[in-house]
């Protein structure tokens, strides 16, 4: 959008107006070629009427310059109201070439008086776009940033859901096995809501009739890498059994890690078979009540297991908690 102040033909400025009726007159030989160039210019015949019956009446009580100031005068006091006149007019100076048909005494000046307009013209055109190039520049600043906090809190609502979602499986009285699905469920719009979900829960089919193989809770993508997520709604704590079955899942597929996430704890030796399993593949354990504490404390999903895998590589630890501190 153009700042109307900066447009100089929205009111001609009083270098640029000094200079329009000091070389008009020069561009015209007659009076009455002045009152043409006007008339060409769109200029209405109500602001030059009383010029004309000046002239028909006393032809040397009035000369061409003051004709000019006269018509311009009134032209800028029109304001917006005669903004395409003065663009024409404007217009006109600014592309006039044929000096041959000035007088031969003022052609040198002519020619003078039409650079020096068409240098402040180009000088202040420069000066409109470079605040057009700022304003378009900081609309699309504010664009973006609309545009961000647009995402955040479309972010947020999606967070909150998920969250209440998985707050409403402690108040339930499904069987362990529901109660299992329903977490399934919720941890998966969770990590959806976080952007980090690749794919819900699903299962490989086996050939010749053999019915359902497998059963892949969901698949996440951190930092470049899969990770088969694994949840369980169990009342006993955790062990080697169900542990091992994921971590079967995890051997039979090249880099691909595991996340285990459980309602309830772990067992010992469940943690022990998980630490010694790192050497070959990565495995990070976690509960329920961690991922409820993240949300309370609005930490990042993603960071929180992140940080969660370095442990696991670096320290050999696959149930360090972030929340908690060191590894």
């Amino acid at each position: 959008m153009t700042d109307a102040s900066a447009d100089i033909t929205f009111h001609y400025p009083p270098e640029l107006f000094n200079l329009l009726v000091d070389v008009v007159p020069l561009l015209n030989r007659s009076k009455s070629d002045v009152l043409v160039f006007f008339r060409g210019a769109g200029v209405p015949d109500s602001m030059t009427s009383d010029i004309v019956t000046r002239l028909k009446a006393a032809p040397k009580d009035i000369n061409k310059y003051q004709m000019v100031r006269t018509v311009l005068e009134r032209l800028n006091a029109k304001g917006e109201s005669a903004l395409r006149e003065r663009r024409e007019v404007l217009r006109r100076v600014v592309d006039f070439a044929n000096f041959d048909s000035c007088w031969p005494g003022d052609q040198l000046k002519a020619k003078g008086l039409v650079a020096s307009i068409r240098e402040v013209v180009n000088q202040k055109d420069a000066f409109t776009r470079m605040n057009n190039a700022r304003e378009e520049e900081r609309q699309a600043r504010l664009a973006e940033s609309q545009r961000i906090a647009a995402e955040k809190r479309e972010r947020s609502s999606r967070i909150e859901k998920a969250k209440h979602g998985l707050y409403a499986l402690f108040g339930t009285s499904a069987t362990a096995q529901v109660r299992g699905k329903m977490l399934e469920t919720a941890l998966n719009d969770l990590f959806e809501a976080y952007g980090v979900l690749i794919h819900k829960a699903f299962h490989l089919v086996g050939e010749e009739g053999e019915g359902i193989v497998e059963q892949i809770d969901g698949v996440i993508e951190l930092a470049g890498t899969l990770y088969f997520v694994e949840m369980k709604w169990y009342r006993d704590p955790v062990g080697k059994p169900e542990i091992s079955e994921h971590l079967v899942r995890l051997m039979s597929r090249a880099e691909v890690r595991g996340i285990f996430i459980s309602a309830s704890n772990y067992t010992e030796p469940a943690i022990h078979t998980v630490r010694e399993f790192l050497q070959h593949k990565v495995l990070v354990l976690s509960t329920l009540q961690e991922i409820v504490r993240l949300l309370e404390q609005q930490e990042d999903l993603t960071e929180f297991f992140t940080k969660k895998a370095h442990a696991a590589q670096i320290h050999k630890n696959p149930y360090f908690c972030p929340l908690d501190g060191q590894a």
